[in-house]
C-alpha cells in the first residue's frame, strides 16, 4: 500500500511537471560556432532527461540539466540550463524531454537568415512623405518653425525622414542614429543586402542596395533639417499627434493651422523648449549636431564610391563639416520636446556624439584638428554609459552604444586603441556581473525601451570583439540576442513577424495592425518594464486578457497588447540598431569574424 502511494504521488508529479514546465530557446537558432544554451523553467523540480533531436526525431545529444543557483524569477522556482555548444552540424533541431511531453519549437543551427533585410523593409514602412507601404503621401506640409533664427511659424521644408514609432512624430535624435547604423551595417557586410527596390521603396532594382536607399532617405532628411550653415531642426511634431490610431496620410492632428496640415518644426538652439505645459532641458546642440555630422561623414565615405552619387557625397561632407562646427560652438545636449504629457527623450550626453563626428571627419579629410578633437571628447565621455547605472530616465544615455569610441579606434595609434577598447570592456564587465545573477544572463536595465538596451549590449560586445579579437564577451552577446529572440520568460521574440511561424509580438501599438490587421515584420518593440515603472505609466491598460499572465515575473512586465504603448510599441531606432547586429552575423559564423587590428 505504501509503495502504491509513492507511485501515485510520482505519477502526479510528472503530470504537474508537464503542465508547469517550459523550455526556452532562441527561436531563430544559433550560429555554428556561437554559444548555445536553452533554459528549462519550472515550478517544481524536474526529474526528466532531456535531449537535442533533429527534425526526424533522432536523438543527437543527451543534455544533462544543470540546476542554476541564481535569482530565480517568480513564478518559477527552478531553472535548469541545457548546453549544446559542441553541436555544429547544420540543421534544424528541437529540445525535448525523453518522454517527448515537453518540446521546444524547432530552431536552426547554422548561419543566420537574412533578418537584416526584414528590418530594412520595416524601415521603409516608417517613411514619412511618400510611404511605399501605403502608397500614399503623408505630412507633405511639414513644417512651421519655432525656436529658430527665423520668425516663429515660418514655413520650412522638413518633409521626409521616418515616423519614430507607432506614432508619427519625427526626431533627429533617433533618425540620425538610425541613418548611421544602416550605413555602418552596409560597410561591415555589403553582401548581406539585396537590391529589390528603388529610392522610393517601390519594387524595382536601381543598382543600389536597399539598405543604402534607406540610409539615403535619412541623409536627405538631415540635409533638409539643416537649411543653412547655422540652422538645425531637431524635431517635427509633438504629442499633439497622440489622438488614437490613424493612417499617416489621414492624420487628424491640428497644430493650429487646420487638420492634417502644417506641423511644428523645432530648431535646436541649446535652450529649454516646449510650446505647452512641459519644458525640455537643454545645454547645447552637440548631441543632435554631432550625431548628424557623423552620419553625414559616413555617407560621404560610402556614396563617393557609388556611381552617380559623387555630387551627393560632397554635399554630405559639407553638411558634416557645418554640423560639426555647430556642435563645437554650442557644446551640450538638446532634448526632445513634449506638449501635453511629461514624456520626452531626456538625452543628457553629447561628447560621445562629437567624438564620433570628429573621428569620422578625420577619416574623411585627414585634418589632424579633427583627430585632436576626437581624442579630447573621448577623454570627456570615457566610460560614461547607462551600463554603469542602475536606472536612467527615458533615453537619458542615448545612443545606447558610444560608437564614437569604435570610430576613433579605427584611426588611432596602438596606445589609444587599447584605451578605447578598455572603455568598452569596463562597461561590458558591469553588464556581465549583473547578468551573472539571473538564469538568462542578461544585465540590461528594464526601463522604457529595454529591448534597445539588450541590442546595445550585443552590439558593444560585437564591437569589442572586432577591435580586440577577444571573445570573452561572446556569451554575453549571445545571451542578450537570445533574450530578444525568445529565450525570455514569455518565450516570445521581441521582433514582429520573426520568426514567421513562431511566437512574436502581434497585437502591437501600431496603426497598420490596429486599423488593417497588417503584420509589419521586422520591428523591435519596446520590451519589458520594471513593474514599479509599468504600474505608474499613464493610460496603460489591457485590451484583452494577458496571454502571458501565468509567465509574468513579479518585477518586470511585458504585455503583447496594443493598449500598452510602454512595452509593445515598435521603435524605429531600436529596429535600425538590429540591422547592424544582424548584418554582422549574416552568412558567417563567429570563427570567420576576424578582428580588424592592423
Amino acid at each position: 500500500m505504501k509503495k502504491l502511494f509513492i507511485y501515485i504521488v510520482f505519477f502526479s508529479f510528472l503530470q504537474v511537471d508537464a503542465q508547469e514546465t517550459f523550455i526556452r530557446t532562441n527561436l531563430i537558432g544559433y550560429g555554428t560556432d556561437h554559444p548555445k544554451k536553452a533554459l528549462v523553467l519550472s515550478k517544481v523540480p524536474v526529474m526528466n532527461s532531456f535531449g537535442l533531436y533533429d527534425v526526424q526525431g533522432n536523438l543527437i545529444k543527451k543534455i544533462p540539466l544543470v540546476q542554476l543557483q541564481k535569482e530565480n524569477w517568480p513564478p518559477f522556482q527552478y531553472y535548469y540550463e541545457c548546453r549544446f555548444d559542441d553541436v555544429r552540424k547544420l540543421g534544424t533541431y528541437y529540445i525535448a524531454s525523453q518522454d517527448k511531453k515537453l518540446q521546444s519549437q524547432q530552431f536552426v543551427i547554422g548561419n543566420y537568415p537574412a533578418l537584416q533585410e526584414t528590418v530594412v523593409q520595416f524601415m521603409q514602412t516608417q517613411r514619412c512623405g511618400f510611404n511605399p507601404f501605403t502608397n500614399e503621401v503623408c505630412h507633405a506640409l511639414d513644417g512651421r518653425s519655432f525656436y529658430g533664427n527665423r520668425p516663429d511659424s515660418s514655413y520650412v521644408d522638413a518633409t521626409g525622414g521616418w515616423h519614430d514609432a507607432g506614432d508619427q512624430l519625427k526626431y533627429l535624435i533617433t533618425g540620425s542614429n538610425a541613418t548611421a547604423r544602416m550605413l555602418m551595417a552596409y560597410e561591415w557586410n555589403p553582401t548581406a543586402f539585396a537590391d529589390k527596390v528603388n529610392e522610393w521603396g517601390l519594387p524595382q532594382s536601381n543598382g543600389i542596395p536597399d539598405v543604402l536607399d534607406e540610409a539615403k532617405w535619412g541623409l536627405d532628411w538631415i540635409h533638409k533639417l539643416h537649411p543653412s550653415k547655422n540652422e538645425l531642426i531637431h524635431q517635427v511634431a509633438d504629442d499633439r499627434d497622440h489622438l488614437g490610431f490613424k493612417m499617416p496620410h489621414e492624420d487628424p492632428a491640428n497644430y493650429g493651422w487646420g487638420v492634417n496640415k502644417y506641423r511644428t518644426a523645432y530648431f535646436a538652439n541649446g535652450k529649454p523648449q516646449g510650446l505647452g505645459k512641459y519644458k525640455s532641458e537643454a545645454t547645447g546642440v552637440s548631441n543632435v549636431a554631432g550625431r548628424s555630422a557623423a552620419a553625414m561623414a559616413i555617407g560621404y565615405r560610402i556614396f563617393k564610391q557609388v556611381a552617380g552619387q559623387q555630387v551627393f557625397s560632397q554635399q554630405c561632407l559639407q553638411d558634416a563639416i557645418e554640423l560639426y562646427d555647430m556642435g563645437k560652438k554650442l557644446e551640450g545636449y538638446q532634448q526632445g520636446n513634449s506638449y501635453g504629457a511629461p514624456y520626452r527623450y531626456n538625452e543628457r550626453t553629447w561628447a560621445d556624439d562629437m567624438e564620433w563626428a570628429a573621428a569620422e571627419l578625420y577619416a574623411a579629410t585627414k585634418n589632424k584638428s579633427y583627430l585632436e578633437d576626437a581624442l579630447r571628447y573621448a577623454k570627456i565621455i570615457q566610460t560614461t554609459s547607462w551600463m554603469e547605472m542602475d536606472s536612467a530616465a527615458h533615453y537619458e544615455m542615448y545612443p545606447y552604444v558610444n560608437v564614437g569610441h569604435y570610430a576613433l579606434w579605427k584611426v588611432s595609434d596602438a596606445a589609444t586603441k587599447s584605451t578605447l577598447s578598455n572603455y568598452y570592456k569596463h562597461n561590458l564587465e558591469n553588464i556581465l556581473n549583473k547578468g551573472s545573477k539571473n538564469p538568462y544572463g542578461v544585465g540590461h536595465m528594464f526601463i522604457w525601451c529595454s529591448n534597445n538596451l539588450a541590442a546595445a549590449v550585443s552590439t558593444q560586445a560585437m564591437l569589442y570583439e572586432k577591435m580586440t579579437g577577444d571573445q570573452r564577451f561572446s556569451s554575453l552577446l549571445q545571451d542578450h540576442l537570445n533574450w530578444l529572440l525568445g529565450l525570455n520568460p514569455w518565450g516570445t521574440s521581441m521582433i514582429t513577424g520573426i520568426p514567421e511561424k513562431g511566437e512574436y509580438p502581434l497585437d502591437v501599438h501600431m496603426p497598420f495592425w490596429i486599423l488593417n490587421k497588417q503584420v509589419v515584420p521586422g520591428s523591435l518593440v519596446d520590451g519589458p518594464l520594471w513593474s514599479s515603472i509599468h504600474d505608474r505609466m499613464l493610460a496603460i491598460r489591457l485590451n484583452e486578457p494577458d496571454e502571458f499572465a501565468h509567465l509574468q515575473p513579479d518585477h518586470i512586465k511585458y504585455w503583447d497588447d496594443f493598449a500598452d504603448y510602454s512595452t509593445n510599441e515598435p521603435t524605429m531606432d531600436g529596429s535600425a540598431d538590429l540591422i547592424m547586429l544582424f548584418a554582422h552575423f549574416y552568412g558567417k559564423s563567429a570563427s570567420t569574424v576576424k578582428a580588424e587590428k592592423k
